[in-house]
């Protein structure tokens, strides 16, 4: 899994995630924080509490705070996520 940066603001971070086929970012949730995954490239599954569903180029989830998340590329191509959080975590 590649990160990189795009935006790291005093009040929003935006990300550019890229998963490789199997790969995933474990289920985990933020307290204080909202998170919004936006698909740019391939499809993946997306976890939202207890909700699971594959989003592909142009969809969008969003995870409030406190509410386990998580995202794995089932494949068969790489899948490019731009996550945007806010308040953005510490630099």
């Amino acid at each position: 899994m590649g990160k990189s940066t795009i935006v790291h603001g005093e009040f929003l971070f935006a990300g550019l995630n890229c998963f490789e086929p199997g790969q995933e970012h474990a289920p985990h949730a933020h307290e204080g924080q909202d998170k919004l995954y936006l698909i740019l490239e391939g499809s993946g599954m997306v976890q939202i509490g207890d909700r699971t569903e594959r989003l592909s180029a142009g969809g969008a989830a969003f995870a409030p705070s406190g509410i386990v998340h998580s995202i794995r590329n089932p494949g068969p191509e790489r899948l490019v996520v731009m996550a945007v959080l806010g308040p953005p975590p510490p630099k």
